[in-house]
């Protein structure tokens, strides 16, 4: 059993993280911070640009790597006892994959609430919803009222 928090590196992604580690704790279970990264190879690379290199996609995962492992020690201070996870694929899908393998019992997930009016959540965090395989705790952003 363990918490699952979704990071994409942005500000508010540290208060997930935080409120993660809390919960985590509150339970008696590991926290796994999940970052998702989008290479050509998972989206599939248009006719006119040549497919991605082995090079390029392991710098990907490098480069996210290091986003990940930073933002847990902005929000934490360390990323001691942390299992970090890097994944290439569409975000939603990788957190919802996560939390299935890792048998969650929380899934935590900043949000981006969209300018209109009719949609108060992001992509990410309606398809988390509909989909993980436990329950799903959505932080909203730093400073907006919901």
């Amino acid at each position: 059993m363990t918490v699952v928090v979704g990071v994409d590196g942005s500000p508010d992604s540290c208060a997930a993280i935080r409120l993660a580690s809390q919960e985590a704790a509150y339970r008696g279970v590991g926290l796994a911070a999940v970052m998702a990264y989008i290479s050509d190879s998972t989206l599939g690379t248009p006719a006119a640009r040549p497919i991605a290199t082995p090079k390029a996609m392991v710098e990907q995962r490098k480069t996210a790597e290091s986003a990940l492992r930073q933002a847990v020690t902005d929000a934490l201070g360390s990323d001691d006892g942390v299992a970090l996870r890097v994944e290439s694929g569409v975000p939603g899908r990788v957190l919802v994959h996560t939390a299935r393998v890792l048998d969650a019992d929380l899934v935590v997930l900043a949000t981006r609430r969209e300018h209109t009016p009719s949609r108060l959540l992001g992509a990410v965090s309606q398809y988390v919803l509909r989909s993980a395989p436990c329950p799903v705790l959505v932080v909203p952003e730093a400073g907006k009222e919901l």
